[in-house]
């Protein structure tokens, strides 16, 4: 699914037109965001947990030379999902096969 069909979705689900699907998706993904950037993170009980992580430097490989190079430290998001999240995927999983 890619975000116009997302939009789509959410538009026929709610009862609402694509505008404002995709203005609520667009806030809904600025808060999030905001949330991760200040260190805060989100969690969606039943969804899961936005978050960041730091990644602390290391030394790489560059793969067509074979040549070491550093790579800087850096701020990473994260997702976490939630364990109904995970059993509710499970369980489509199965009644698919």
């Amino acid at each position: 699914m890619n975000k116009k069909e997302l939009v789509q979705f959410i538009a026929e689900k709610a009862d609402v037109t694509q505008k404002v699907a995709e203005a609520t998706l667009k806030a809904t993904f600025d808060g999030i965001i905001k949330a991760m950037i200040e260190e805060e993170g989100i969690q969606l009980p039943g969804f899961g947990s936005f978050s960041t992580k730091e990644r602390a430097a290391r030394t790489g490989r560059n793969p067509q030379t074979g040549e070491a190079l550093q790579i800087a430290a850096a701020t990473v998001p994260a997702f976490k999902a939630a364990t109904q999240l995970k059993e509710t995927i499970n369980q489509k999983e199965k009644e698919s096969a």
